[in-house]
C-alpha cells in the first residue's frame, strides 16, 4: 500500500501539483475573499492538483528514454520499469485531465477552467513535447504554467480581478526560470548528458549566473508593487523577506558560481515563494470583513 502511494504521489508529480494548487489558491486570495465559497475554493484546488496531475504524469510517460540519462531521473515509474508503457496511460492521463477541468467549470465556471486547462497544456505539450529538447527558452515559456494557476485562482473569485493577483501572475512567470536554471546548474552534467538546452548548461557560467540574477531582481521588484496598492505589514515582511534571501542567493551564484552556489539558490527560490505566499494568505485573512 505503501509503495503504491508513493508510486502515485511520484507519477503524478503531486509535490509540484500541491505548490500548483497553492499558487491557485493564493490567486484566490489575492483577489478577495468574498466571491467564493470555502466548497468552490477546495474543489477548484483538487481540480488544478488534477490538472497538473495528468500533465506531469504524461511527462513522465512522454520523457521515459530522456529520463534513464539523467541519474536524477532513472528512477521515475516509466524510466525504471516499475510501470510498463501503454497507449492506455496516455488515455488515463487524459481522463484525469478531462475529469479535473469539469470539475473546476462545474464548481467555478468556464473561465477559471480555461486557465486550469491552459496550464496543464503548457507544462503537458509545449513545454515537454515542444520546447524542452529544442529550445534554450523552454522554462521560460513553461513557466506560464504557474501563472495560469494563479489567474484560475483570481478569476474563480471574480470575472474582474484586481491588479494584485495578475501582478502575482507576472512574479509567478519570472519565477519559474531561476528556480529551474539554479537546479540545471547544480546538476549540470545530467542535462548534457541528456542533451537538454537549459540556459546553464549552454550558456558560461558568467552568462547564465547573470541572467538568474536578474531576473531574480526582475521579480523581487514586481512583488513589490502591491506594497504601493495597500498591502499589509505581513506581506511586506513576506516579499521583502524572502525577495531578499533570493537576490543575496543570486547575487552570490554570480559572484562564483559552483553547483554548491546553484543548489542554495534553488532551495532560496522555494523559500522566496513560501513566503510571498504566505504573505498573501495572512494579507487576505486581514481583509475579510469580521
Amino acid at each position: 500500500m505503501l509503495a503504491t502511494l508513493r508510486l502515485t504521489t511520484t507519477l503524478l508529480k503531486l509535490r509540484i501539483g500541491v505548490m500548483i494548487a497553492a499558487t491557485a489558491l493564493a490567486g484566490m486570495a489575492a483577489a478577495g475573499w468574498q466571491g467564493i465559497a470555502a466548497w468552490q475554493a477546495v474543489v477548484l484546488m483538487v481540480a488544478v492538483l488534477g490538472a497538473s496531475g495528468a500533465a506531469g504524469a504524461f511527462n513522465h510517460y512522454h520523457e521515459r528514454e530522456l529520463d534513464k540519462r539523467m541519474s536524477r531521473t532513472r528512477n521515475r515509474p516509466f524510466a525504471s520499469g516499475a510501470l510498463r508503457p501503454s497507449l492506455w496511460w496516455p488515455v488515463g492521463f487524459t481522463a484525469l485531465l478531462l475529469a479535473s477541468l469539469l470539475l473546476a467549470w462545474a464548481a467555478t465556471g468556464g473561465l477559471a477552467a480555461l486557465f486550469v486547462f491552459l496550464g496543464a497544456f503548457t507544462y503537458g505539450i509545449v513545454y515537454t513535447v515542444w520546447l524542452k529538447q529544442r529550445s534554450v527558452l523552454n522554462i521560460v515559456i513553461g513557466g506560464l504554467a504557474g501563472s495560469f494557476a494563479v489567474l484560475a485562482g483570481a478569476y474563480a473569485v471574480t470575472p474582474a480581478p484586481s491588479a494584485e493577483p495578475i501582478i502575482l501572475a507576472i512574479v509567478l512567470f519570472l519565477w519559474t526560470p531561476p528556480h529551474f536554471w539554479s537546479l540545471a546548474g547544480a546538476k549540470g552534467e545530467d542535462y548534457r548528458a541528456a542533451g537538454v538546452p537549459m540556459l546553464s548548461t549552454v550558456a558560461p557560467a558568467p552568462v547564465w549566473t547573470l541572467v538568474v540574477a536578474l531576473h531574480t531582481l526582475a521579480l523581487v521588484a514586481v512583488s513589490l508593487v502591491p506594497l504601493f496598492l495597500g498591502a499589509s505589514l505581513y506581506y511586506a515582511v513576506g516579499a521583502i523577506g524572502g525577495g531578499a534571501l533570493f537576490l543575496w542567493r543570486s547575487l552570490l551564484l554570480w559572484q562564483a558560481p559552483s553547483a554548491g552556489r546553484a543548489m542554495a539558490n534553488f532551495g532560496a527560490s522555494l523559500l522566496q515563494l513560501a513566503l510571498l505566499l504566505a504573505g498573501i494568505f495572512l494579507d487576505a485573512a486581514l481583509r475579510v470583513p469580521a
